[in-house]
């Protein structure tokens, strides 16, 4: 399947300068294929994208780890990625968030885009009274010290792919076999285990909101350029 393929099969739709595709659960080296492929083809014209899924049981691994420093099941695929960051396991049952933005056109430096996407979480889980924290060094959303959404980027040509992942209601027992993000003992949580009884395609919604509120509201614009305010 290419990336014309993909696109000819996602539920699509539009918003402000933002192309939003529903993907359903997809295997993962298909979709990393098609994110380095559209970031690739794009130009200063390009529409940014955002690709909302689930993905297929996977281990991948950021640039930052060994892949053999791990004993994981059989079962399950480990892929090597080109995103930052460490090891981390993806299923079904956990929300992927892929953000295909031209930071260059918009001014955004990675720590500023990554601080949007984590604050598109911690406002999510606010509407169901969870407090999620950042940790300083440490990408991603906590609650009470246990890791409910990961953070992974790479940017190329001053824009952005791959993106983040939030634990919905999936099984949570491979994550037991690494040390999450690269940190020994890290607990993990998700949606479900703090009491937040939604759906993978109703957090996939609410976090689309979340998602426009934190990346895509108009300050100051510049001459045919839309800029973005957190």
């Amino acid at each position: 399947m290419s990336l014309q393929d993909i696109i000819n099969q996602s539920d699509t739709a539009s918003y402000d300068d933002v192309c939003v595709r529903r993907l359903g659960v997809m295997p993962y080296q298909l979709v990393w294929d098609a994110m380095q492929a559209f970031n690739r083809s794009r130009d200063a014209d390009t529409a940014d994208e955002i690709w909302l899924l689930e993905h297929a049981p996977v281990y991948t691994v950021g640039l930052s780890c060994d892949a053999g420093s791990f004993i994981v099941p059989e079962s399950i695929p480990i892929i090597g990625s080109d995103r930052g960051g460490n090891i981390t396991y993806h299923g079904p049952g956990q929300l992927v968030a892929y953000i295909m933005v031209d930071m260059h056109r918009r001014g955004w430096g990675v720590r500023n885009l990554v601080e949007r996407l984590e604050q598109s979480v911690i406002d999510l889980l606010a509407a169901y009274r969870v407090s999620g924290r950042r940790r300083s060094g440490a990408p991603g959303v906590y609650v009470n010290d246990c890791k409910i959404a990961a953070l992974g980027l790479r940017v190329r040509r001053g824009c952005s792919y791959h993106g983040l992942s939030l634990n919905v209601d999936m099984d949570l027992t491979p994550f037991a076999h690494i040390d999450p993000c690269g940190y020994r003992g890290l607990a993990v949580t998700q949606l479900r285990d703090e009491a937040v009884a939604i759906s993978a395609d109703q957090a996939r919604d609410e976090l689309l909101q979340h998602l426009r509120d934190n990346l895509w509201v108009t300050e100051s614009p510049q001459p045919g350029v839309r800029s973005v305010s957190a």
